[in-house]
């Protein structure tokens, strides 16, 4: 029985709510009964950001995790705040581009070093590094095919920033790329 949650956090301008909404509406796309819920506050560019999503076969109680199965970290705050919270055995793909993976408990949970920053730079533009945390994250766990990913970006990105799919579905599959080859 399928069922798998996570919470996406980073600063502010680095796209995890994009990514949590490009999750949610993929799962959804794909048949699954899913819950998205973005976590606002004093949050701005630069500040720090969060949002929760869940995918689930059967019926999901409540859109509320307290203690989370996997962990996207695009920041070192975003760690801290998190990784304690996370269930045994959980997945965290961690942006080693800016934090430090001695940092990563790697004892309790399945701590992935990504360096998001880098690759996406790599391939055409920093900030996709959202988008390589997104691909690690489907290729570590399983819980969609990634073509379902990259097939729902043209949901997602808007009509005017269409031309970015390509690259973003590119950044996609480096993010899984790196997983696959651990």
């Amino acid at each position: 029985m399928l069922y798998q949650d996570v919470i996406m956090a980073g600063f502010g301008g680095q796209g995890v709510m994009l990514i949590g909404n490009l999750l949610a509406y993929a799962g959804m796309h794909h048949g699954f009964n899913v819950t998205y819920i973005p976590v606002y506050g004093p949050e701005m560019r630069g500040g720090t950001a969060n949002c929760t999503v869940v995918i689930a076969e059967e019926e999901i109680g409540s859109p509320i995790i307290r203690s989370p199965r996997n962990l996207i970290s695009m920041n070192r705050p975003s760690l801290d705040k998190f990784q304690g919270r996370l269930q045994d055995n959980g997945v965290q793909i961690v942006n080693s581009s800016l934090i430090d993976m001695e940092l990563a408990d790697s004892t309790r949970l399945r701590s992935i070093a990504v360096p998001c920053n880098d690759i996406a730079d790599s391939i055409g533009s920093v900030r996709m590094a959202n988008m390589v945390a997104l691909g690690a994250f489907i290729q570590a766990t399983q819980v969609l095919p990634l073509s379902v990913v990259q097939s729902a970006l043209e949901h997602v990105i808007s009509k005017r920033n269409a031309h970015l799919i390509p690259a973003n579905a590119k950044a996609l599959q480096a993010g899984a790329d790196i997983v696959a080859n651990v």
